[in-house]
């Protein structure tokens, strides 16, 4: 007995003498915490270890103990937007203070290259926005791009405050969100930066969703798998670049991919919803996601698959919580895969985030969406959702519309604006039943709602399409 004792002395002893408190990387000084909310503080130290947690918004001593597998998590609550405040952790053998925590609203940052491109790669907005970037209030956290087979539990990334020099590399689309929504509400922004150019939305989607589903096995091989700079086996980012900050508590997330899932259009809707719901699910929150619809391209296979991804991104939207900004006007070279106007994409993502997640009024964010269609003995009649009072053609009369008969020949139509819908005809076509509007990989059609937001791409057929 007085053996086991002295041996459980040493033991303990030992733990002791080896117990540090470490933190995720995703915890640490100059961040952003989500305002009014419940937030999980965690890390590891030794089993049983006692770690004291002080804030500085509060004058509570929170005690977390470390768990046989040598973590610990505790919850938190936290105020209104404020700070700076210091955090200071304490335990056996360390301490740890982290200083110029700020208490406010924070977004994750997702997606392919148009979600990462930055004043580094070329933007020229961001390029020019650079001297003036100089704002505490907005952070960033850059998680490094990594690849697993299973579930991590960190990241490798570090926040930062905002400067000109940390702005250049961080997402323009990112940036001219935080800064937008920083400046409408006054509160501090964190911006997470997790995303990698060329992926497809498989390897941001649990492994198991999509290997155990025949549909979305079905897209295997079609995605764009022949380049050498991404990743393409499903699961892989999401178990080292999303899972691992899941206990992070976050506003929302937004979102510009598709590009690499054109040749797989088809699987798209069930793909990107089973990713939402997949991310909800780790966050244990139904968290808002705003999204960008792709933009016209030459450089999508076929003549439609750029077309039928945003289809399908449009069918996506009956998840609640989500919305979709359409960017087929900011676009100046469709031989360009990355449209070098990425401040008004940020601005309309961060219009579309105050209005439904902050509940802010005062202009308008959706763009008009095809509803309905009337024919009207030769012609047929166009209605829209979130069309106002009034269409505008810009740069002459609406065009890229197209009309047909039962014998699925799309011709050139004419096109009369009538309010808030339009009149679609071609005087060859005496019996029309199906209208297309900018349904393909190209078109850059010219009509808007009187907000100058442009009417979004639509077909009224379901006729099968190469």
């Amino acid at each position: 007995m007085k053996k086991f004792c002295l041996f459980l002395l040493i033991f303990c002893s030992y733990i002791q003498v080896n117990a540090m408190i470490t933190l995720p990387a995703i915890i640490g000084s100059h961040m952003v915490l989500q305002q009014n909310s419940t937030i999980t503080i965690w890390g590891w130290c030794a089993p049983q270890e006692e770690v004291k947690i002080k804030t500085g918004w509060d004058t509570t001593t929170y005690t977390a103990i470390g768990d046989r597998n040598a973590k610990f998590s505790i919850k938190i609550q936290t105020p209104e937007a404020s700070g700076p405040f210091t955090i200071s952790f304490d335990g056996w053998e360390n301490t740890i203070k982290l200083d110029d925590v700020l208490i406010g609203e924070v977004w994750l940052c997702g997606g392919q290259s148009n979600m990462t491109f930055s004043a580094n790669n070329g933007i020229k907005q961001a390029i020019d926005e650079a001297p003036n970037a100089n704002n505490t209030k907005i952070r960033f956290f850059y998680v490094n791009l990594s690849t697993s087979e299973n579930i991590q539990e960190d990241v490798q990334g570090h926040w930062v405050v905002c400067t000109p020099e940390e702005m250049k590399r961080f997402s323009a689309v990112g940036y001219f969100f935080g800064k937008e929504i920083q400046e409408k509400l006054n509160v501090a922004v964190g911006l997470i930066n997790s995303n990698w150019g060329g992926t497809s939305a498989e390897v941001w989607t649990p492994a198991n969703l999509v290997n155990n589903d025949s549909l979305l096995r079905q897209s295997e091989g079609k995605i764009w798998s022949s380049d050498i700079w991404w990743p393409t086996k499903p699961g892989v980012c999401y178990n080292a670049m999303i899972s691992p900050i899941s206990n992070y508590n976050i506003a929302g997330t937004i979102w510009y991919q598709g590009e690499s899932n054109t040749d797989a259009a088809f699987t798209y809707e069930k793909l990107f919803t089973t990713m939402i719901d997949a991310w909800r699910k780790a966050w244990k929150k139904d968290f808002p996601l705003y999204y960008v619809e792709i933009a016209p391209s030459a450089h999508y296979q076929g003549k439609y698959s750029g077309a039928l991804l945003r289809e399908a991104q449009v069918k996506c939207k009956i998840i609640l919580k989500t919305g979709m900004i359409v960017i087929s006007d900011l676009i100046n070279d469709i031989n360009n895969i990355h449209p070098q106007n990425k401040k008004d994409v940020g601005l309309r993502l961060a219009k579309y985030a105050l209005a439904e997640t902050y509940l802010k009024k005062g202009f308008e964010y959706k763009s008009p969406e095809y509803s309905k269609m009337v024919i009207e003995k030769n012609k047929i009649r166009i209605f829209f959702t979130d069309a106002g009072d009034n269409l505008v053609s810009k740069d002459g009369e609406p065009r890229e519309f197209l009309i047909a008969a039962s014998d699925k020949v799309f011709l050139p139509a004419t096109v009369k604006i009538e309010g808030n819908t339009v009149v679609v005809y071609n005087k060859n076509i005496q019996l029309p039943v199906a209208v297309r509007f900018a349904f393909d990989n190209t078109s850059i059609p010219n009509l808007f709602s009187k907000s100058g937001l442009p009417v979004n791409s639509f077909r009224t057929d379901n006729w099968p399409v190469q």
